[in-house]
């Protein structure tokens, strides 16, 4: 695969596939996170003396214009983010963008209007691909986010353009891939959270053959321990997973991986932000409350197991941190990472949301722009954004 930077820019016309899948409301970004991410790509660019035509899907308009799905409100936002004017084109293909790509001059950027307002591009549409590659004479993709979907703009146009490459965002996420998975410092710790065990089957799994320690919390821990025969109360418990918990504990026995889950946890008969919270031991959850965060003999726990390892991946919540009474367990845990010394990798959005709630998220060495894609990642699987770069 090639980067951005060992490829040759000046006055080429350089086709930048990001992530500008922002939140907007009443026609404004209300967080223009995803567009700083990819602003070192946009002025590497620049400084090159590329011309940049920027593409992104918003939203899930399928194959359809949706106006509230248009890309109209990130000009201003990225204007100012890279100080000069950005052009708009409210198409992606076709003769007016054509016409807006044969004036470009060098240093000239604009952005295309929603990928996905075209039904080419979901069904990774070989004759749409077409069209977007004969717009460039490069091929840049920085959309990590996006990577685990083939799409047109991300898989077909590899097979029209001549050259083709990585942006800086996806160069980092695959060298602290690797750094977390393929050869990392050990030990390697994983703290996995969030509330399904069959939302993360194939992760656990591929992660007992890779880490040193495995610690689980989150509702998730729940099916883990109902698997051990203990009771526990309303809480999520997944019982058709019951079985499936129990071969990646024993999976995780065989391998000699510590498998460390809550020892006790916080309670409640209902998620509330004034809710009456009880400690309980696993073994005494009582029948009519649920846990919603990891106990302090477990904070204690996790600790003392993030002590001396090398490499952190983690990816959930350990709690319903959202509500104060239940936020004490994951914050805790940031602290751990955040103070470890470790490098730490993490995956999600909801996990990025407790860090940045803990002050902690400018701690990390590492956190990925993409869910699905990192936890993909996480399984062991091949990207589709990926491998097209890979050719």
């Amino acid at each position: 695969m090639k980067y951005i930077d060992q490829i040759e820019m000046k006055s080429k016309k350089v086709f930048l596939r990001v992530d500008f899948n922002v939140p907007i409301k009443e026609g404004k970004v209300t967080s223009d996170n995803r567009v700083r991410a990819h602003i070192p790509t946009i002025n590497y660019a620049l400084e090159k003396g590329a011309k940049i035509i920027i593409a992104s899907h918003l939203g899930r308009p399928k194959g359809k214009r949706v106006e509230e799905m248009s890309l109209g409100p990130v000009v201003p936002i990225l204007s100012g983010l890279i100080q000069q004017e950005v052009a708009f084109v409210d198409d992606c293909v076709g003769e007016k963008v054509q016409a807006a790509v044969n004036k470009m001059k060098a240093g000239d950027v604009f952005l295309l209007e929603n990928l996905r307002f075209n039904p080419g591009e979901d069904k990774n549409d070989a004759a749409f691909a077409k069209e977007l590659a004969s717009l460039c004479d490069i091929y840049i993709d920085d959309a990590f986010a996006v990577s685990h979907r083939a799409a047109a703009s991300n898989s077909a146009i590899t097979d029209y353009v001549k050259t083709c490459g990585a942006g800086f965002l996806l160069k980092n996420e695959i060298e602290y891939f690797k750094k977390a998975i393929v050869n990392p410092a050990r030990p390697l710790a994983a703290i996995i959270g969030g509330a399904k065990v069959s939302d993360k089957i194939g992760v656990l799994e591929n992660l007992i053959d890779k880490v040193d320690k495995l610690l689980i919390g989150g509702a998730m821990a729940f099916t883990f321990l109902k698997a051990q025969g203990l009771e526990v109360g309303k809480s999520l418990c997944e019982e058709e997973m019951l079985d499936t918990a129990r071969k990646i504990m024993q999976k995780a026995k065989d391998k000699n991986v510590q498998f460390l889950l809550p020892t006790d946890v916080a309670c409640a008969k209902e998620a509330a932000a004034d809710a009456a919270v009880k400690i309980c031991s696993v073994k005494e959850i009582p029948a009519d409350q649920m846990g919603l965060d990891i106990g302090p003999a477990t904070i204690t726990l996790f600790t003392d197991a993030l002590k001396g390892v090398k490499t952190v991946i983690w990816n959930g919540p350990l709690g319903m941190f959202e509500l104060a009474p239940f936020s004490k367990g994951t914050f805790a845990l940031a602290e751990a990472v955040a103070s470890s010394g470790a490098v730490s990798i993490i995956g999600g959005g909801d996990t990025e949301t407790a860090l940045k709630k803990a002050g902690k998220n400018t701690k990390m060495s590492y956190i990925s722009t993409g869910g699905g894609a990192f936890l993909e990642l996480l399984e062991g699987k091949t990207l589709p954004g990926i491998a097209a770069l890979d050719k």
